[in-house]
């Protein structure tokens, strides 16, 4: 997630003057000269002088991040759901239907064709675009609480921050998780349901509000150490990236 993480904080910020977002600066842009001194030095700068973008800002960016990664996510997340949930066949039944990724590629291409590729992509879309606004938004924003005025984040309000927003986007995607996951099995001997709407009211019908909740505990037990160490990692080589890019 962390991918376009860069946008979050360098592609709003907030006007000296005004509470306006502005992306124009008085430097040369990213495509005139070097990318990473540029978003780098830019970083640094925002933060030795306080020019943090609004967590309106930081959200927005976080959904556009989601919203491009979406549709090469949706057939690769898909097909590792098939093979997650295939079960071993009886003996003499032929076994599992899938033998690989490549085989499950092409399965679901012979006999779904290429639509098939991007089933419950509309519930991916729906978890992934307001969560990842909400995964950049609770980092930012712990960050803050636990850093001084005009000081870089330390280890530990980065590795709390960074777990705090697993934590928190998981909990928000676990719902439509839950649906995307039902509708990616259709076509692979799992219920069939007409679209999202239709899953989410079928599925409350049937086994409860709870339903949507399934894993949630485990996700979040995962989510906390896994995005902890991401971004800890993330300020880490940006940190000596930027110390570089300042010798040079």
């Amino acid at each position: 997630m962390l991918h376009l993480h860069m946008l979050n904080r360098y592609a709003f910020r907030p006007s000296p003057s005004t509470k306006e977002f502005s992306t124009v600066s008085k430097r040369p842009t990213p495509m005139k000269g070097n990318a990473l001194d540029y978003l780098t030095q830019s970083q640094r700068n925002d933060r030795n002088h306080g020019n943090q973008a609004s967590a309106a800002a930081v959200f927005t960016a976080g959904c556009i991040s989601g919203v491009a990664q979406v549709f090469v996510t949706a057939p690769i997340d898909l097909v590792k759901v098939r093979l997650q949930n295939q079960t071993m066949g009886r003996s003499g039944l032929g076994g599992d239907k899938y033998r690989g990724p490549m085989h499950c590629v092409a399965l679901i291409l012979r006999e779904e064709g290429v639509r098939g590729l991007f089933r419950g992509m509309w519930a991916l879309a729906l978890r992934d675009v307001p969560c990842y606004g909400l995964y950049f938004l609770p980092y930012e924003l712990t960050v803050r609480m636990l850093t001084d005025k005009d000081r870089q984040p330390g280890t530990f309000a980065v590795l709390m921050a960074g777990g705090v927003a697993g934590v928190v986007t998981w909990a928000c995607a676990t719902p439509m998780d839950v649906v995307k996951a039902r509708l990616q099995m259709v076509g692979a001997g799992g219920r069939v349901y007409r679209g999202v709407l239709h899953c989410i009211r079928e599925s409350a019908r049937e086994e409860g509000v709870r339903v949507f909740f399934k894993g949630l505990l485990l996700n979040s037990i995962r989510a906390f150490p896994v995005n902890a160490v991401t971004f800890l990692s993330y300020e880490s080589l940006m940190s000596f990236l930027t110390s570089r890019a300042a010798d040079g």
